[in-house]
């Protein structure tokens, strides 16, 4: 099978080279390291949250922004740098991008403060989302030939599916051997190997016909994205206040501006018509719902492992392991499958995947079996895998090449917001069934306001108090969080096996073309 090589008029690539680029593989290698560890960066935090909380000392509020700052500001961003990508060069956003995102992470790991960690998370957000948007368009222009590249996406496909899994293993290992800070420190090799190579063999590229990159349309999908999470996030944890009332309006006003301004633009930042194609609109909300529940899930068994059953952080990250190595396989089938079958049947089972795991996990206890755990950590893995590559592939052969870098920019914005929302909402219910425990008697009311904090917060508490009193809070404590997170698990289980019928419609005689045709 062969294929015309087609060029932008902006790429420095020569037009008579031929299908194969040398070093491509390498390159891709480069590239998708960089989508891991974005990816990994959403759920590291996850193991290093009973460490922080003795060190920063962070209130539940706090450590939930720690937590979920950084998948905002991606969120937020991701279609404003996936359109500055298309018009300045992905390869030149990309290796910016890569620098900032090391430097920021040393910042990162020596944070004196929750206030200084939270505007240090989002700071890394800000880098994080220069990264992202280029990657599938520079994939697709490293791989000219059409089995080869249909295999590159499956990797990147599989590597950031997998990526909220590894978080842990990796946060795990380094918490075992260093402090804290170091979950941070690892990005530095990663990004200088990743600018070195990219200079070298990642060929640029970027819309030959750009237009302008519309400032207000940036803010406006900021504020709104931000806004809209933020609301959701503060409504599941204390109801419904004026606070949370003025976030979502503003979120609500600035993505009803952001729509009206791109229909009316001549080079829009995302082209909203884009959303009128079934397939892309079913594809993008499959994929926000895959990461919802697999970061979630993931988050809160980081702690369960370690406050719950006493497992060390390297034996937690271990214990997730199963997720990654599920995830990871089925991205690298996907495709075959979904050619072999059908799209829908491919997405629609994923998610359904996810959501009966999520299900199983409403029969969780403090002394359940790692077997069980372990085996429904496959489950959720291999369920994101499948949906989470076949609706990346389907999102990027929806739109015209110049549009690429944009086109993967809103498959990385569900990818951000699903992990955001993952922790943001499912976090909320599992925090607000916490806070509801009773103190056991004669706990101090400064060690039983500390308790009711956080399950971090409960377990470094108790050392103030003697072996009886001290085990009978722990024990309260950590019930009252199995609860919550039975709780969140069920929520998340109706919401992927919904989600999961309504992608079997609108996937409905979508299907994967022999290659990525852009």
């Amino acid at each position: 099978m062969t294929e015309t090589v087609r060029y932008d008029k902006g790429n420095e690539e020569s037009h008579t080279e031929g299908v194969r680029r040398p070093g491509r593989w390498l390159a891709l290698a480069a590239l998708v390291l960089a989508v891991l560890l974005v990816a990994v960066d959403a759920t590291v935090l996850g193991l290093a949250t009973p460490f922080l909380s003795e060190d920063l000392k962070p209130t539940g509020t706090q450590l939930l922004w720690i937590g979920d700052v950084y998948s905002f500001v991606i969120a937020g961003l991701l279609v404003s740098m996936g359109s500055l990508g298309d018009r300045i060069g992905r390869k030149k956003l990309l290796l910016v991008g890569a620098a900032a995102f090391g430097a920021v992470s040393v910042l990162n790991a020596y944070a004196s403060s929750p206030e200084m960690m939270i505007a240090a998370r989002a700071l890394l957000g800000v880098a994080g989302a220069t990264l992202m948007p280029s990657t599938l368009a520079l994939i697709r222009n490293l791989f000219h030939d059409p089995r080869e590249r249909s295999l590159a996406i499956g990797i990147w496909g599989a590597m950031a599916a997998a990526g909220a899994a590894v978080g842990p293993v990796v946060g795990g290992f380094l918490l075992e051997h260093f402090w804290w800070g170091s979950v941070f420190l690892i990005n530095l090799p990663v990004m200088a190997v990743l600018v070195l190579i990219g200079i070298r063999l990642i060929p640029e590229s970027k819309n030959p016909n750009p237009g302008p990159w519309d400032l207000p349309s940036v803010a406006a999908s900021l504020v709104g994205m931000i806004g809209v999470v933020y609301a959701v996030k503060e409504l599941a944890s204390h109801g419904l206040t004026l606070d949370v009332a003025v976030a979502a309006l503003a979120g609500a006003g600035g993505l009803t501006w952001f729509v009206r301004r791109q229909l009316t633009l001549p080079a829009p930042l995302l082209d909203m018509r884009l959303f009128r194609n079934r397939g892309f609109s079913g594809a993008v909300l499959a994929d926000l719902l895959t990461i919802l529940g697999l970061a979630g899930l993931v988050f809160f068994l980081s702690q369960f492992f370690q406050l719950v059953q006493g497992r060390s952080p390297l034996e937690a990250g271990l214990a997730e392991l199963p997720a990654a190595i599920g995830s990871v396989t089925a991205g690298l089938l996907a495709g075959r499958v979904a050619r072999r079958y059908s799209v829908r049947s491919v997405v629609a089972g994923g998610l359904a995947a996810i959501g009966l795991a999520l299900a199983v996990l409403t029969l969780i206890g403090r002394s359940t079996g790692y077997p069980f755990l372990g085996a429904t950590l496959l489950v959720v893995g291999v369920g994101a895998g499948l949906a989470f590559t076949v609706t990346a592939d389907v999102i990027l052969s929806s739109v015209p090449k110049d549009q690429a870098g944009s086109a993967s920019a809103v498959s990385e914005t569900a990818y951000e917001l699903g992990a955001a929302l993952g922790i943001a909402v499912l976090g909320s219910i599992v925090t607000g069934v916490y806070r509801g425990f009773t103190t056991p008697a004669g706990v101090p009311s400064d060690v039983a306001a500390a308790a009711h904090d956080s399950l971090g917060g409960a377990v470094e508490a108790s050392a103030a108090l003697d072996p009886a009193h001290a085990g009978a809070l722990v024990a309260a404590a950590q019930d009252a969080f199995v609860d919550g997170l039975r709780i969140a698990a069920g929520v998340g289980a109706a919401v992927l096996l919904a989600t999961a019928a309504a992608a079997w419609f609108l996937l409905r005689d979508q299907k994967l073309a022999d290659g990525v045709e852009h």
